[in-house]
């Protein structure tokens, strides 16, 4: 049977951001169910715990209380399901970072699909629209990916709480954000099917084309801003670039070589203290590399990443000169079978991976020289 290829887009029914959005929790999640798990680190709660309790017994729905381990491994997944089922849940909320909330949509998806709230207090990645999960090892290398039938039923982003984090995340946000355009286009022009189970739509790639215009534009003004931990017009479009715009290009146009060779990257102990957008940023300089990417768009793509703070060289995530055989064990993950590195128009090898990556970091010395004066 020949399959007739279609175009499709997916996303959250409902997205809400905005500064103190936090309070509205119960509000929303009442629509939504009358128990629910709430899932976030220690540290977390530690700052939404009053806010969160307050607004669900506000709301009259039932809470319980669950502190995230910190890694969305299968084993997490699998206790805070025991969980959610032992608590008679209808609806599962990831507060945090990328790893609580994909925690949450696993979970969600265990229990038979109840309903997914994602409440980011982060803008570093585009985890909370989407409709899957990264799921880690126990020791934080790259797993696999988990597909549900859906996406969070609510994305909850509170600007406040955004503003009130380290700089460090919106600009590692920035950096998952700024290859969502970079991969949608080579996904479109080699037909490639995305995320969402078809090709991309207009729509899905107009907002990833609208991710990276609003990063060039508002970028730099919104780091300023989170450094110094005020709500702006410029840090609310970031955050909206980072989490709506970026997941909905994302998931709807696809993924190639910047998140491959991201996942690649995992494979090196040296870069497991740096941030998923920091690490995407180095795949996106090697993805411009391999397809061969005009010397304007090159330096594009390095000027911004200076401006904001995002590290361009290998040694700016860990890889202090690293060998050609470590370099080969990234190219080979970031080529694994089923990796969105084969997104790519052409065929990739662990060799022009590893090529690219000396490349890209050449390039990236050579112009950090140049304008260091």
């Amino acid at each position: 049977m020949n399959t007739v290829a279609t175009r499709m887009m997916i996303s959250p029914p409902k997205y809400v951001q905005g500064a103190g959005a936090m309070q509205q929790l119960g509000d929303h999640l009442s629509r939504l169910g009358e128990n629910a798990v709430v899932l976030a680190d220690k540290g977390v709660w530690g700052f939404v715990d009053e806010t969160v309790t307050n607004s669900l017994s506000a709301a009259g729905v039932k809470l319980t209380k669950e502190t995230f381990g910190g890694l969305c491994t299968q084993r997490e997944i699998d206790r805070i399901t025991a969980v959610a089922k032992a608590a008679g849940a209808d609806v599962v909320v990831g507060i945090g970072g990328g790893t609580a909330i994909d925690t949450a949509k696993a979970v969600g998806h265990a229990c038979g699909d109840i309903a997914v709230v994602s409440a980011p207090t982060v803008a570093s990645t585009d985890a909370p629209t989407s409709a899957l999960a990264v799921i880690y090892t126990e020791e934080g290398a790259f797993e696999r990916y988990s597909f549900f039938t859906r996406n969070p039923n609510l994305v909850l982003v509170d600007t406040a709480l955004v503003a009130g984090a380290p700089s460090r995340f919106i600009v590692s946000g920035m950096g998952d954000a700024l290859a969502t355009w970079y991969e949608a286009r080579v996904c479109v022009a080699a037909n490639r099917t995305a995320m969402a189970g078809g090709l991309a739509t207009e729509a899905s790639l107009s907002l990833a084309r609208l991710c990276w215009e609003t990063l060039m534009e508002y970028g730099p003004q919104a780091r300023l801003a989170a450094e110094q931990h005020v709500v702006t017009p410029a840090l609310e479009k970031i955050t909206e670039a980072n989490t709506l715009l970026s997941g909905l290009g994302f998931e709807s146009c696809g993924l190639a070589a910047a998140h491959g060779i991201h996942n690649g990257l995992t494979v090196s102990h040296h870069v497991h203290g740096m941030m998923h957008g920091e690490k995407v940023n180095i795949g996106t300089l090697a993805q411009l590399v391999l397809e061969g990417a005009p010397t304007d768009e090159l330096e594009t793509y390095l000027r911004f990443s200076r401006e904001v703070g995002l590290p361009t060289t290998l040694a700016e995530i860990g890889l202090v000169d690293p060998d050609r055989e470590e370099l080969l064990a990234i190219g080979r993950a970031s080529t694994a079978e089923g990796e969105t590195t084969h997104n790519m128009p052409f065929p990739v090898t662990p060799g022009m991976v590893a090529d690219a990556l000396i490349a890209g970091d050449a390039y990236a010395r050579a112009y950090a020289k140049k304008h260091s004066h």
